[in-house]
């Protein structure tokens, strides 16, 4: 799953619900479930979603939403397979980042 979101520091529940295709509740709801999400919340109470953040309600929906997987069992699968995950996020992150690369230097080539 690819999210259409901007690089910035913190990003609104309204942009995190929308890039999932979810609503807000089910982002408020599962950071209730999931100790791993601790946004950020401002004096108003307004929450903040780290890139950590994101990240880890990617693995959630990824788990949750396309596999099939329990809330349970969800956590499960997290917790063991944290560190394995993150390598492979920065790996597929570096690999889609010399494909964007590879693409522009195709395309200059034919200019």
């Amino acid at each position: 799953m690819h999210l259409n979101l901007p690089e910035k520091r913190y990003y609104k529940i309204g942009e995190v619900s929308e890039a999932f295709g979810v609503n807000a509740s089910l982002i408020r709801f599962w950071e209730k479930e999931f100790t791993t999400i601790k946004p950020k919340k401002n004096a108003k109470g307004d929450r903040r979603f780290t890139p950590d953040d994101v990240q880890q309600l990617k693995r959630i929906y990824e788990l949750v939403k396309e596999r099939g997987f329990t809330l349970e069992g969800a956590k499960i699968e997290l917790s063991k397979s944290r560190n394995l995950y993150q390598q492979n996020q920065a790996l597929v992150s570096r690999l889609v980042h010399l494909k964007d690369q590879l693409i522009d230097l195709k395309n200059n080539l034919k200019k």
